[in-house]
């Protein structure tokens, strides 16, 4: 895309974390356990120097969730936490912070993960 004679470009970087989760819910329960996941994120920058402060406030996200029980984060409260969740989670709080997201993703594990598009 160009805006106004200036070509845009889409940044992407991805990072793991670690957390645990559990699963609650009528018809679906779950014991606690945990996951080595991995998020994804892109965002539509239009100068370089934008990357700076895109990975400081990916990673302000991730030490939100890095080694935490996910079950007790206030964003998850009567929820179960899942990839679909913690993308949604991560792509509102980047949007917050006033980045131009184009999509998160979140994954689970090998064979799961989640898309979040605003």
């Amino acid at each position: 895309m160009i805006y106004n004679g200036v070509m845009s470009i889409i940044f992407s970087l991805s990072h793991p974390f670690v957390s645990d989760h559990f699963h609650d819910l009528p018809g679906f329960t779950e014991a606690r356990h945990g996951h080595n996941w991995h998020i994804e994120a892109s965002f539509e920058i239009q100068q370089l120097k934008d990357r700076s402060t895109i990975h400081d406030d990916v990673h302000t996200w991730i030490q939100s969730v890095d080694y935490t029980l996910l079950n007790d984060a206030t964003e998850f409260k009567g929820r179960n936490p899942t990839a679909e969740l913690l993308s949604q989670w991560a792509c509102e709080y980047l949007l917050s912070r006033g980045h131009c997201v184009t999509e998160i993703r979140i994954q689970e594990k090998a064979n799961y993960w989640a898309r979040c598009r605003p």
